[in-house]
């Protein structure tokens, strides 16, 4: 079946983890993404490990979980063939990304005006922490690091404890979005006028649009959130929000009407603080009231009594859990794929589905220059010449 980005060619200098996120996306709607690495050592990713643990035995998870549905061409990128390689590359391909520190493509000889005057049809993405140019340019962009200077750290945990980050790469992976989305309207555009064009995502202001609403409140009220001793999970939210132990385990409670909740848990007291105002100012003081009441029983008895009243109420589960899930099973949500030196790997299944143009996991993540060959002979280099680039040291 064919799929939606069938047809297009990707030149993918990333590394880490926000552009890789990224091309890999482009990949599973079926473009042909070239993963150009370093000669020997290849992507950055693929010697960094959570929990010690490698798939396989010898795999990053890290790298595995960003850079399926690729190529992988390894080359030095310093010498004169690999740059005739490239450029020969450039001819043909319809979207680049990459996201050095700034200034290091150009000086490589693979900027934007480098590409665009061997192919003015590319599609240039540059993607950095902090923009091109700035007081922060040069700073190293990391996720920590960005969530602590555009203003998240601060809203997230309880009153008395540090600024607290979450406990994912959010930044790098709302940045990979923000990339995605840039690429194809710069696709569509193309398709309209024939025109290809430069984009510019930094992980910066990628963090902070996906603030909106905290900062449509502080913009313009000149007032900062105050998280509660509570933890309830958003600081500007009232009770009941927020995450209780049960008996055996934990559950959230969201967003629902305190008469209803009070009958719920046999607490009609509860229905004294039922005033919007009451309810962020004496947060804390229902938060804690109503845990006394849900700790008596189990999640599943308090899941069963408020899903019957359509309360907004979920099970809190660990990622063993979450795929066992029955909404993920029923979704596809996991997947599997065979790895040549990792062997059968699980990993999260394309999200989106499409009618006509479904995306799937086709290629497992690519050894350092596993497709070197592949890739220069469809270039039309005869075999002895990429013998010859691999007694040199080019790939």
């Amino acid at each position: 079946m064919e799929k939606a980005l069938e047809g297009i060619k990707v030149l993918d200098f990333t590394h880490l983890l926000q552009g890789p996120f990224a091309t890999q996306m482009l990949g599973d709607l079926g473009a042909d993404v070239i993963k150009v690495e370093r000669k020997g050592s290849g992507d950055s990713y693929r010697a960094w490990s959570f929990l010690n643990y490698w798939v396989g035995g010898s795999e990053s998870p890290c790298y595995l979980a960003f850079n399926r549905n690729k190529r992988s061409l390894a080359l030095d990128l310093k010498t004169p063939e690999a740059k005739e390689i490239i450029y020969k590359l450039a001819e043909e391909c319809d979207i680049v990304v990459e996201n050095f520190r700034p200034g290091v493509m150009a000086k490589l000889g693979f900027g934007y005006d480098d590409l665009k005057a061997i192919n003015p049809r590319i599609i240039y993405c540059s993607s950095t922490g902090y923009g091109q140019d700035g007081p922060y340019a040069e700073r190293p962009g990391q996720d920590l690091m960005i969530q602590s200077l555009s203003g998240l750290t601060v809203l997230t945990g309880r009153k008395d404890a540090p600024p607290t980050p979450l406990g994912t790469g959010i930044a790098d992976q709302l940045g990979a979005y923000n990339i995605v989305y840039g690429l194809l309207s710069a696709l569509y555009y193309r398709e309209k006028t024939g025109k290809g064009q430069k984009l510019e995502v930094n992980l910066y202001q990628c963090l902070l649009t996906h603030q909106l609403q905290e900062f449509a409140v502080t913009l313009n009220s000149g007032k900062l959130f105050e998280r509660p001793e509570s933890g309830i999970a958003h600081p500007g939210q009232s009770a009941p929000f927020g995450i209780y132990q049960t008996a055996d385990g934990y559950m959230c409670i969201s967003v629902n009407p305190i008469p209803v909740l009070a009958e719920v848990l046999g607490d009609e007291g509860l229905n004294e603080f039922n005033d919007p105002r009451t309810l962020y100012d004496k947060r804390d003081e229902v938060f804690y009231r109503i845990q006394a009441s849900v700790i008596k029983q189990t999640t599943g008895y308090w899941m069963e009594k408020m899903l019957e009243r359509d309360m907004w109420v979920s099970e809190v589960k660990n990622h063993l859990e979450v795929e066992r899930d029955p909404q993920a099973v029923h979704l596809q949500a996991f997947a599997s794929y065979e790895h040549p030196t990792a062997g059968a790997v699980r990993t999260v299944n394309v999200p989106v589905r499409f009618s006509e143009t479904p995306g799937e996991i086709l290629r497992h993540p690519p050894l350092i220059g596993e497709h070197n060959g592949e890739i220069l002979r469809e270039l039309g280099y005869a075999p002895e010449r990429i013998e010859s680039l691999g007694d040199k040291g080019v790939i």
